[in-house]
């Protein structure tokens, strides 16, 4: 699992738009980069409208959200709910993995592998200033804003 004070692992992926976004693009700016199961799902969709609630009180802060989902979900997900910040798409799950968020679940007894939901903090040098694995789609807003509170 990652730690606070970890370099955050890099990643290349393509947003809902088919833009190709790279974190060390970023540079510069806090990045909050979470990962969440599937969008336009109850829990996934209560966490990213948060998320987009919260866009006025979080400065220069980039929200990005990562999932399995193709791009075409993506976009229609971002459209539907008027989320307005970067949805990437991670089928082959290697960002995931690399983030140690691609976990084996069970749900109804069945066991299948999935995204762990979690969130990432990450600092303008690149390096994880908080790390909130397994966190509930309605703390990710309120932890995000208490971290950069803190400074």
């Amino acid at each position: 699992m990652l730690a606070v004070g970890d370099q955050a692992p890099d990643f290349t992926l393509t947003d809902q738009h088919g833009r190709t976004v790279r974190l060390t693009d970023l540079r510069g700016r806090h990045v909050l980069v979470y990962f969440y199961p599937k969008a336009d799902t109850p829990g996934c969709t209560t966490q990213a409208c948060a998320l987009r609630d919260i866009a006025g009180q979080i400065g220069d802060t980039v929200v990005i959200g990562i999932s399995p989902d193709q791009p075409g979900k993506l976009a229609k997900f971002d459209g539907k709910y008027g989320l307005g910040f970067t949805l990437l798409s991670d089928p082959e799950h290697a960002t995931a993995e690399a983030y140690d968020v691609w976990r084996e679940k069970m749900n109804y007894g069945k066991t299948y592998m999935g995204v762990l939901r979690s969130a990432f903090l990450v600092d303008p040098a690149g390096w994880l200033r908080q790390v909130w694995y397994q966190i509930s789609p309605k703390d990710t807003p309120t932890k995000l804003l208490g971290a950069l509170a803190a400074g």
